[in-house]
């Protein structure tokens, strides 16, 4: 028995924040200049009352109504975000409420961002292939501009809100259609994608955690999201070429053997010096994020679900995805689509 990728739907929050605003907001980084540096031009910002899980919900319900499969055979939902409604209980199990999925279905949170769609493929791949599951529901949404301070424009220009609902079936006939990714980690860069404040290790904002100006005038509180970009940069350009290498080896392919390239939609600053690093050819490398920036666990299944749309991936294709970022954390795989 192998696992293999169904149907993929996404969801994404009405209200759109484009970079004529943000350059409103930001006199000295013009339209021109937000879209040199990250190739995004708008993203999509949930409202206040709107969490992970509402769109995450409304993803699901997309694929439900594709016909792809029901609600009632679904026996195992996996919910990545680092943007739950609770500490406790479960959002995976108040999403199987909402979503009137049986009782009988297991349900997991993980927290993982950007490499988090990867990490879902390989426990969906487990739960199916050991038996413990037979069709299951992946989920990765968040909304990051809930950590972010309005005056900090190193992630306000980059992040948006968004959700993906994967479903992710049991194949008894055929090959595998779902590689066993090569997985990394590396706490020690934690500090540089974080929110300080709001766990257990420091639970409450205090006093002295007021709001300062770094040198690029960007604003923020420990309650906030802090990127240090240029260490994320160094650190993806440093990790992620020895992933590839090493997917490609466990799958006894080479790079000519691969279709598509579908990475992390970080930003197309990066994605393009990654392209160039591994030497992947720009006619099989797939970017679609500039109209709604970086959706963090999301970025991988809505770039394939639009690759789809637009024609780009095609049944039977080699998909080599890669995803990486907060934690450290990397996750590289292929797959056949």
């Amino acid at each position: 028995m192998f696992a293999g990728i169904d149907t993929i739907e996404y969801s994404l929050p009405e209200a759109i924040l484009t970079n004529e605003a943000l350059s409103s907001d930001f006199p000295e980084w013009p339209v021109e200049k937000i879209r040199s540096k990250t190739g995004i031009d708008s993203r999509h910002i949930a409202s206040d009352g709107e969490c992970a899980s509402d769109l995450g919900v409304d993803a699901a319900n997309h694929l439900f109504e594709s016909g792809s499969v029901r609600r009632e055979d679904i026996d195992f939902i996996l919910f990545c975000t680092q943007s739950p409604d609770y500490f406790l209980p479960t959002t995976a199990c108040l999403i199987q409420d909402r979503l009137n999925i049986p009782t009988s279905a297991g349900a997991l949170d993980f927290n993982l961002g950007c490499s988090g769609f990867v990490y879902g493929l390989g426990l969906a791949k487990g739960l199916i292939e050991s038996g413990q599951a037979r069709n299951l529901l992946l989920i990765t949404a968040e909304t990051y501009s809930k950590h972010i301070n309005p005056r900090d424009k190193s992630v306000r220009t980059i992040f948006g809100d968004a959700a993906a609902a994967t479903y992710i079936k049991a194949i008894s006939e055929g090959k595998e259609r779902i590689g066993a990714p090569v997985f990394g980690s590396d706490g020690s860069g934690a500090n540089n994608l974080i929110v300080p404040v709001g766990g257990m290790r420091q639970r409450y904002k205090t006093d002295a955690d007021h709001e300062i100006k770094d040198d690029n005038l960007n604003t923020r509180s420990a309650s906030d999201l802090f990127m240090n970009g240029s260490e994320i940069f160094a650190f993806t350009l440093n990790r992620i070429p020895a992933s590839i290498e090493k997917a490609l080896e466990r799958a006894s392919m080479s790079l000519e053997n691969i279709d598509l390239f579908v990475f992390h939609q970080a930003n197309s600053f990066m994605l393009e010096h990654l392209r160039k690093k591994c030497s992947i050819p720009d006619s099989k490398y797939f970017i679609a994020m500039s109209d709604i920036g970086n959706t963090v666990s999301s970025t991988i299944p809505i770039a394939l679900k639009r690759a789809q749309e637009r024609g780009v991936l095609r049944r039977g294709m080699k998909v080599m995805i890669s995803g990486f970022g907060v934690g450290y954390s990397w996750a590289t795989c292929i797959i056949e689509w």
